[in-house]
């Protein structure tokens, strides 16, 4: 699915399904752009979790700004609570084509905020610092999975690409954002084994002037 909704229990609709199940009320809608990943987390549901074809997150083929833009378009949009740059894929791996649809969304419908779930990865993705790209209020909020208080735990978790040096890039890619970006969140997964890391990440996100938000963790 290229574009669809959340329901209770980890499943994942599209917006016509889940008008049927749901007919009332403003909905987060989430905008899927690729596979890629520069990260193999541990916890990734894409590697634990199965899905039927007709819900399945994984793209057979990537979408063009085009075919995104139509679906944009046809959307309810006054159910529409927010839209979400999330899949089972990282977003900042499509960046140009993301900035394209954000400043879309932001040009047919201002009143709807937009965010960007990401592993703040993307410096060491394209090679330079890119929150600039995020200039001229397209963006309202960014989530950035900071997963562990620690550089060694983090990559343990993460696997990154980049090796050790993630941890850090990720924490400075947050702080830089805070320029473009009017809310810019770290979030870590309380899952039962790392319940004594999460006051490590408390007092990190307190040192660096960053929020936190532990997020819960879903089995199925």
């Amino acid at each position: 699915m290229i574009i669809y909704a959340t329901h209770a229990g980890g499943r994942y609709l599209q917006v016509a399904d889940s008008l049927k199940e749901q007919p009332e009320g403003k909905r987060g809608i989430y905008i899927n752009l690729t596979n890629k990943c520069n990260c193999a987390c541990t916890f990734c549901l894409r590697q634990k979790k199965h899905m039927a074809e007709s819900s399945t997150l994984w793209l057979q083929q990537e979408p063009s700004v085009a075919e995104v833009k139509a679906g944009l378009d046809a959307l309810p949009w006054e159910y529409v609570k927010e839209i979400v740059f999330c899949g089972f894929g990282e977003p900042t791996e499509r960046l140009e084509d993301m900035v394209e649809l954000l400043k879309y969304c932001k040009k047919i419908h201002p009143e709807i905020p937009t965010r960007l779930n990401t592993n703040g990865l993307g410096d060491l993705l394209h090679n330079r610092s890119i929150a600039g790209d995020f200039a001229g209020n397209i963006l309202d909020t960014i989530s950035i999975s900071l997963n562990a208080s620690n550089a060694e735990r983090y990559l343990e978790l993460t696997r990154a690409k980049y090796g050790i040096a993630s941890f850090e890039a990720m924490l400075k890619f947050a702080e830089s954002c805070r320029k473009y970006i009017k809310n810019v969140v770290l979030t870590v997964v309380g899952t039962p084994e790392n319940q004594q890391d999460i006051p490590l990440c408390e007092k990190l996100c307190q040192e660096r002037g960053l929020k936190l938000r532990v997020r819960v963790y879903e089995e199925s």
